[in-house]
Formats: C-alpha cells, sequence, structure tokens
C-alpha cells in the first residue's frame, strides 16, 4: 500500500501541474478583457458620482471649495526647494532664543544642564491649501493663510539634575491653522511695513508624539486628549481672534514719516552785524528753513538801519525726524533793487535740545557750514535764538477689534485747543479730464495752499503724500476744499483742467481724532478720491 500510495501521489501532482498550467494559459490568452488596448474613457468632474469623486479627490483643497481662496502652488514649491536651508536657520533661531529662558531657569530649579541633542525640523516642508487677501482703506495688507503640516522632526531634550540624566524626545509633529497675518501700517520704508500682527482665526489642531526614555507618552490611556486639549485651551487664550501677537519690524513713527513733535522759535535779535550797504547800515532780516521740507522758508521782518536789530519774532515747525533734522537760520540784507545779500548763517541741531526745555543760544555767524572754510574765522555778528522742542505724547488706547492704536497728542506749548490737523492724500479713481488727464491736488485751508505732485496720464493715481496745517484752535466749525486739477500738458494749445472737487466739513475729524474716507468729487462723472486726515492736539 505504501509503494501504491506514493505512485499515485506523483502521478496526481503531475496531472494537476499540467491542467493547472493549461487552464491558466488558457484563461490568460482566451478570457482576457477586449477593451485592454483600448484609451482609457476621460469623464468630465461634474459626471462623476460622490464616491467617485472622495476616491480622486481625498481632500478637496480650499481654493476649490472657497471661491475667495486663492491657489498658491508657487510659494509651496519655494519652501520645498528652500526648506533644507530654513530648517537650519529656524533651528539655530529656535536654540538662540531658548538658550537664555532654559538658563534662567536651569538655576532657579537646581538643575545641572538641559541641552538639544538633535534639532531638527525634518524633511517635510508645511504647505499652504490656499490664500485669502483682504483689501481695505487703511494702510495695511491683510492675508488668511491655510496651513498644514504633516512633518517629520527630531527634537530631543537632554536634562540632567542629580546624577539622573533624563531625555524627551518629540516626533510625528502635526499642525493644521488658520492664521490672520497683518501688515501694518504700511511705510515707505522698507520693508514696507513696521509691524506684524498674527491671529488664530479657530482654534489650531496639535498632534505630536512625545516619548520619554523611549517610551511614549502618548500611549497612555486619557493622556493624548488631555494633552490635546490643554494645548488648544493655552494657544487660544494667547492668539485666538481678537488677540494677536506683535512683531515690530521698524519704528513706525520714523517709517511713516509721520509728525513726532514741534520745534518753537523765537528769533530773539543779532549783534553787532557787518555792515553790507557801502552808504548807510544794512537792513537785515532772517530767514528760517528746516532741513528735508519742502515747506517755504519763514522771515521775520525787515530792520531798516539797523546792525543790532531786535525781533522778539515766534515760529512754529512740525518735526518729523529729531534725529537727522536741523533749522537752518539765515540772516540777510535786504535790498529794494537787486539780490538780496547774505550777511551769515548758522544751524540748530534738533537732537541737542532737550524735549520740553527751552534754550537760549547765541549763535556766531558763518559763512557756511564748512568747518575748513578759512572765512569762517571772520566775525560776522551773532544770533540770538529761543527755541523748545515740543514732542508729541502717544497714548495707546484699544479699538472694539482688541487692536491697538496711536493717538497723539501735541505739546503742552501749543495755544489752549490748538494743534496739528495732518492731511494725508492717498489716492484717487476714475478721474477723466476733457483733453488730458495729468492730476494733482490742491488743498486749500485758511488761506493756506498745499499741492501734491502731479501725475502724468493717469486716470487712477496714488500719491501718498503727507501735508499738514498749524491751527491756533480746534477748527471744527471750519472746511478744507480738496481740488483736483489736471496740468497742462507742455506743449500744446489746451490749459489746466478741474477734475473735480470736494469740501470736507472737519468737526468729524476733531472730534473722532481720525478719518479716513473716499469723497465723490463733485463736478465728476465717476472720480472719487481717499483722503486721511488726523487731528493731533493736547
Amino acid at each position: 500500500m505504501g509503494f501504491f500510495s506514493m505512485v499515485l501521489s506523483f502521478f496526481g501532482f503531475g496531472v494537476g501541474l499540467t491542467v493547472g498550467i493549461v487552464a491558466g494559459y488558457y484563461l490568460f490568452v482566451y478570457v482576457q478583457s477586449s477593451d485592454v488596448d483600448q484609451d482609457p474613457k476621460i469623464r468630465p468632474l461634474v459626471e462623476h458620482e460622490t464616491q467617485s469623486l472622495e476616491r480622486i479627490f481625498p481632500e478637496i483643497p480650499l481654493w476649490v471649495k472657497s471661491p475667495d481662496y486663492e491657489r498658491i502652488d508657487w510659494l509651496n514649491k519655494f519652501l520645498a526647494l528652500m526648506w533644507p536651508y530654513l530648517d537650519k536657520a529656524i533651528c539655530k533661531t529656535a536654540k538662540q532664543i531658548a538658550d537664555p529662558i532654559i538658563a534662567e531657569n536651569t538655576t532657579k530649579y537646581n538643575i545641572d544642564s538641559v541641552e538639544f541633542e538633535k534639532f531638527t525640523l525634518g524633511s517635510l516642508p508645511p504647505t499652504f491649501q490656499g490664500m485669502k487677501v483682504y483689501s481695505t482703506d487703511e494702510k495695511e495688507l491683510i492675508m488668511e493663510p491655510s496651513l498644514k503640516w504633516a512633518g517629520n522632526p527630531n527634537v530631543t531634550i537632554v536634562a540632567k539634575a542629580y546624577g539622573l540624566k533624563l531625555s524627551i524626545q518629540v516626533v510625528d509633529l502635526q499642525i493644521f491653522a488658520s492664521p490672520r497675518i497683518t501688515l501694518k501700517p504700511l511705510v515707505p520704508s522698507f520693508p514696507c511695513f513696521a509691524n506684524i500682527f498674527v491671529s488664530l482665526m479657530e482654534k489650531p489642531h496639535v498632534d505630536f508624539g512625545l516619548k520619554l526614555v523611549g517610551v511614549d507618552l502618548m500611549a497612555v490611556p486619557g493622556l493624548y486628549r488631555f494633552v490635546q486639549e490643554t494645548i488648544k485651551k493655552q494657544v487660544a487664550n494667547m492668539y485666538l481672534w481678537p488677540r494677536c501677537l506683535q512683531v515690530p519690524i521698524l519704528d513706525a513713527s520714523k517709517a511713516s514719516n509721520k509728525p513726532v513733535g514741534m520745534l518753537h522759535v523765537k528769533i530773539v535779535s543779532a549783534h553787532k552785524l557787518r555792515k553790507k550797504d557801502l552808504f548807510g547800515k544794512s537792513d537785515p532780516y532772517v530767514k528760517l528753513k528746516l532741513s528735508d521740507d519742502k515747506l517755504p522758508s519763514k522771515k521775520t521782518t525787515i530792520k531798516k538801519s539797523n546792525l543790532n536789530p531786535e525781533w522778539n519774532e515766534e515760529f512754529n515747525f512740525v518735526i518729523r525726524d529729531l534725529e537727522n533734522q536741523q533749522l537752518n537760520l539765515n540772516v540777510y540784507d535786504w535790498e529794494q533793487v537787486g539780490k538780496h545779500e547774505k550777511m551769515g548763517m548758522n544751524v540748530i541741531r534738533l537732537n541737542e535740545l532737550n524735549p520740553d526745555e527751552p534754550k537760549i543760544l547765541t549763535l556766531d555767524l558763518v559763512k557756511s557750514l564748512d568747518s575748513i572754510d578759512v572765512q569762517n574765522d571772520k566775525f560776522r555778528g551773532q544770533i540770538v535764538v529761543e527755541a523748545t522742542y515740543k514732542p508729541f505724547k502717544e497714548d495707546k488706547l484699544l479699538k472694539a477689534d482688541s487692536e491697538e492704536a496711536n493717538v497723539v497728542q501735541a505739546p503742552d506749548s501749543t495755544p489752549s485747543g490748538g494743534g496739528v490737523l495732518v492731511v494725508t492724500i492717498h489716492e484717487a479713481q476714475d478721474l477723466e479730464g476733457k483733453h488730458h488727464t495729468n492730476p494733482y491736488v490742491r488743498l486749500t485751508f485758511r488761506g493756506e495752499e498745499k499741492k501734491t505732485k502731479h501725475i502724468k496720464k493717469n486716470r487712477d493715481p496714488r500719491w501718498e503724500e503727507v501735508h499738514q496745517f498749524v491751527c491756533e484752535e480746534p477748527p471744527s466749525n471750519e472746511k478744507i476744499q480738496v481740488d483736483v486739477h489736471s496740468k497742462a500738458p507742455s506743449i500744446g494749445i489746451h490749459s489746466k483742467e478741474n477734475l473735480g472737487h470736494v469740501i470736507i466739513s472737519l468737526a468729524d475729524v476733531v472730534h473722532n481724532r481720525r478719518t479716513n474716507e473716499t469723497y465723490h468729487l463733485i463736478d465728476s462723472k465717476n472720480g472719487r478720491i481717499q483722503i486721511e486726515m488726523e487731528w493731533i492736539t493736547s
């Protein structure tokens, strides 16, 4: 029986193998699908059912679901290429920030040392699913990216205390967040914004692995959910909108070229001036000009036939850059016919003045500011000046949206209720001239006129120019007139054209301290102009 069983087993194996090969070949050759060599059918997405779409798109990006989100694939490609370098730079910066904090706490809690054994963010960069950009009338740029990062970082911290060594490792980090990034105020100095404000529009999703001496703590029942909720709660308490993280980049007052104070100058007198006229005495007067200021010079009255004149005349100047600006004083001899002859000059450097302290200066008149000019050694007389710098005081008030706004105050030396009216001409839209459109703006307030530069052939000009008017009292019941004109071409027969105007009451500006509105121009079909005004007062 044993022999026959063995023979039958070999026979069965041989027959089975042969039949299997033949059947397999038959099924492969003769029973294959007839449409293998045909082109695949391509169907529009709208023809697919829900299940098919879910298989094709495991996760639909935001720029598909929400039309106000934009694709930023270029940014993801940029991050992918730069990530090896960004990883090292971010880790280096994080260590520099963490080292002083660690050093302070190790001493406090009697810990021998805390060091980063490994610190890398891994090889997988974060990705942006889309970005929403808001446009406002304020000097700001608001962006809301959708960030997702499923990274493979390896952060290992080793702590030594009381002869023991403890190793903590963070791995497999996942962060899903929707931050709001606001760049404001926008300023004409690189990088063109003064602050970065970061808020979270919803609670972030944070998931990570935490190993203590090689043991995964997140596997402990109940601990994972506790850590998740604690992180969400703490992050929300700090950065969930309207709370925000502010990162200062530039000094806003300097970068935006806004007024920082006022200079009160009193021209008292001059002594022993040199005679310039061949017959008779000179007729001196003083011309005052603030450096880096486009406003015209201010002048004292003319003192006839006097080499020791007394003026006792006062002037006010709006200061924008205390460190670099200076007041130029030039003494001239008035001539009824011909050019006025210069008698001497000197300067007052504003950074040498103490705030709110009047300073009487007796300055020797020189020919020029060139220190090696030998003619400066010749005595030309002296001028007596009293100068007082009054810085604006800043009070921070919390707005309704919990963001900070600066309310600037004028110096105590300004007349009771006086101050500075700051007018910013931002832009205009849909201007249209009959023969040409080379727009510029003319401001008229209390008989004083100020003009912007003209922009050639532009129906939507953008000026971003700031002008100020010093007021002895609040202009609560007054108005400012804004005229938009088109400058005539240098070659041609057409003259200047009026593109529209608007008369603005200043009551709201005085009451609210600041307005930023877009006004429809009178005598213009569709023209509009955006004007921001601030009333800086004590």
